[in-house]
């Protein structure tokens, strides 16, 4: 199914070196047999580095259109084009800080400085715990500014077997708050006291 550059939904995925690339590499799985959804991958130095660390050594994708953090000319970098919607995935404390101060001092932390001030969606995946006072301020400045914080905590009401059910209950949440996708009826509680 073709669909014409209008339809077209530009997402960022920018992922840190925050462990967690599991839920990376899924959000890029389902987020890529979606029609109509155009995926531009940022990555750091760090998370490639965890992401081999931590997916035994598995490629980074390649069939994504790919972002270098240190290049102030990608597209998503200037207000005139930005993105429909930002998800840092992983996202570390490092990173959530300097979007918080609007350091904008790498691509990552610009696009999204971009999302801000444009008021395109931008969410923040954490996974830290526990969280310091800083962390709680900077994330309370960031969902003051128009952010979705989204720790990293997946349901288990749905009672997933598995670590790859449990991450793909949480990224199917990532994909609904992106607007990408509607939440599954094996995801959603309303539909699981039914089944009960």
């Amino acid at each position: 199914m073709s669909t014409s550059s209008k339809s077209v939904k530009n997402v960022v995925l920018a992922v840190t070196g925050a462990s967690g690339a599991c839920y990376a590499q899924r959000f890029l799985e389902r987020a890529a047999a979606l029609d109509g959804v155009r995926i531009h991958l940022l990555m750091t130095d760090t998370a490639r580095e965890v992401w081999h660390h931590e997916l035994d050594a598995r490629p980074v994708p390649d069939r994504f259109m790919l972002l270098d953090n240190d290049n102030y000319f990608n597209p998503f970098c200037s207000g005139s084009a930005a993105a429909d919607v930002m998800v840092v995935l992983p996202c570390s404390m490092g990173t959530l800080a300097r979007i918080a101060a609007g350091t904008a001092d790498d691509a990552l932390a610009r696009i999204a400085d971009v999302q801000l001030k444009e008021r395109r969606p931008l969410i923040l995946v954490p996974r830290e715990t526990p969280l310091s006072l800083i962390h709680l301020r900077n994330m309370t400045a960031l969902t003051e500014a128009g952010a979705i914080i989204a720790p990293a905590a997946p349901g288990f009401y749905n009672r997933p077997a598995d670590l790859p059910t449990l991450v793909d209950g949480f990224v199917a949440r990532i994909l609904q708050l992106a607007g990408l996708t509607p939440l599954e009826p094996g995801y959603r509680w309303d539909t699981i006291l039914t089944q009960s």
